[in-house]
């Protein structure tokens, strides 16, 4: 049996062994409520027959009649209805009078004495009869409560084993993505040693400098794609960045390698708004949410970014005039998993909020959206 095997076995016996201790104390609980019951009426067993030797009349000659009254005072919870042998109410114990006000709530409180236990008949001589309606105690009625009180313990145990291993599952899987990730960036390391090194050799063999210019740029990018997947599953490095600077530098780049079809424009202050950041996984977050505009645009359309300072935070509005999301997917955009494209894995906004919030503890969100006419995503990093 390997470690998945044994996980998931211990799992299950867990979760068997929760339904096995509440079912064996719901069983024990049920046998313990049945007795009780048992026991009142035997109680009321022998109450009835104090209060049919007090009925009687003459009243029987071994009658004991400090005995009977004390029999019929020692009920000082269980409530009772006595009714006469037309089956009016003649007197009742334990029971409050204002739930007698009327004779409506009168009849409703005797049928619902009649269906928790069945009356006991007190026989009076000369074939007349009279009938003895008893509730439950109010221990009685508490126990009726407990069993649910135990399921609900029990599910709630079982819910938080469920939450503990699929935490840690996830936690898992995460550590395998990081894994994946980082080795990812290793490979492309040793490749892109060589790229650098025939890049240099194209140099003295005087190739057309633009073309080592453009291959330059990409040999770049793929070092800033290689160095994002090292950091995955590793804490960051925040350095004082100017905002704008960082913004203007991955919307220049993001143009020059889009569609012309795309109409990009940018609006950002003059100045310098400074905010704690990694640059590359800043413009990793303004690529992914720059893609996701032009997938949603198919290709075609405006998009605009723009910079706005308030006095504690920096905004970045990305906008597009795609296709819009209904305010029901605001939040589920950003859900692991999450795409309506045919192709994708949905991580690209589920990896822009980690890096923001998670990170740079900052927010990110849908600010705004609507079907056919486009999309607006906004950033908002703390000023330093």
């Amino acid at each position: 049996m390997n470690f998945t095997d044994e996980r998931t076995f211990n799992r299950w016996f867990i979760i068997i062994s929760c339904f096995i201790v509440v079912g064996l104390v719901l069983w024990n609980t049920s046998i313990f409520f049945q007795r009780l019951k048992q026991d009142e009426r035997a109680k009321m067993n022998i109450w009835a027959k104090a209060q049919e030797a007090l009925d009687r009349d003459p009243p029987p000659a071994d009658a004991d009649l400090d005995l009977i009254l004390e029999i019929l005072n020692n009920n000082t919870t269980i409530p009772i209805i006595h009714t006469d042998t037309d089956g009016d109410i003649a007197y009742t114990t334990n029971i409050d009078p204002d739930k007698l006000e009327n004779e409506k709530q009168a009849e409703q409180l005797l049928e619902s004495l009649k269906e928790e236990n069945a009356p006991i008949i007190i026989n009076l001589g000369n074939g007349e009869q009279q009938y003895i309606y008893y509730g439950n105690s109010p221990v009685l009625n508490s126990l009726k409560y407990y069993p649910v009180g135990l399921v609900l313990i029990g599910f709630l145990f079982i819910g938080v084993v469920y939450f503990f291993y699929t935490t840690t599952k996830n936690s898992e899987q995460n550590k395998l993505w990081a894994g994946m990730a980082k080795e990812t960036a290793h490979q492309i390391g040793t490749p892109l040693s060589s790229l650098i090194g025939w890049t240099e050799i194209l140099k003295q063999e005087n190739v057309k400098e633009s073309y080592l210019v453009e291959m330059e740029k990409d040999i770049n990018r793929l070092e800033t794609i290689t160095e994002r997947f090292s950091k995955i599953g590793s804490s960051p490095i925040l350095e004082k960045t100017n905002i704008i600077e960082a913004t203007q530098n991955s919307f220049d780049y993001l143009k020059t390698r889009s569609s012309r079809l795309i109409e990009f424009s940018i609006d950002v202050p003059k100045g310098y708004i400074p905010v704690m950041l990694n640059s590359q996984l800043y413009s990793w977050t303004i690529e992914n949410l720059v893609k996701n505009a032009i997938d949603a645009m198919r290709g075609k359309g405006k998009l605009h970014i723009q910079i706005k300072e308030e006095q504690k935070w920096a905004h970045i509005f990305i906008k597009d005039t795609g296709k819009g999301l209904d305010k029901s997917k605001f939040k589920l955009v950003f859900e692991p998993g999450h795409t309506t494209k045919r192709r994708g894995w949905g991580l690209g906004l589920s990896l822009a909020k980690r890096i923001i919030e998670g990170y740079h503890h900052g927010r990110i969100k849908v600010a705004e959206s609507e079907i056919k006419k486009g999309t607006t995503f906004k950033i908002s990093l703390r000023k330093v």
